[in-house]
């Protein structure tokens, strides 16, 4: 049973820097596209970032270019998004997912299989 559990959101000040962590487990990964998504009130889930398990190809959506860096430590099956010069508009709800496959540029949730349960991350003015 997968199962990914995300951690490190919080309250930090505009300009600051966050790290999320998504502990994976349940299966290996190595087949596996995995993805950061976030959610904010009555807004849609958008795509931010997302890595391929296998060789690391990485894909960004343009607001997160330059400033968010995903990445992932295949011994403890873990995905990071290193997340720099924040602004209050990255306030949301984070989710980390995962989808089997090797094409790491969809930026479509529906085609991914597994979810977190989200981190809140807030960025004051």
């Amino acid at each position: 049973q997968v199962q990914l559990v995300e951690s490190g959101g919080g309250l930090v000040q505009a300009g600051g820097s966050l790290r999320l962590s998504c502990a994976a487990s349940g299966r290996t990964f190595s087949g596996y596209v995995m993805g950061w998504f976030r959610q904010a009130p009555g807004t849609e889930r958008e795509f931010v970032a997302a890595i391929r398990w296998s060789g690391g190809n990485t894909y960004y959506v343009d607001s997160a270019k330059g400033r968010f860096t995903i990445s992932r430590d295949n011994a403890n099956n873990t995905v990071f998004l290193q997340m720099n010069t924040l602004k209050p508009e990255d306030t949301a709800v984070y989710y980390c997912a995962a989808r089997y496959g090797y094409n790491v540029g969809t930026s479509n949730p529906r085609v991914y299989d597994y979810w977190g349960q989200g981190t809140q991350v807030t960025v004051s003015s």
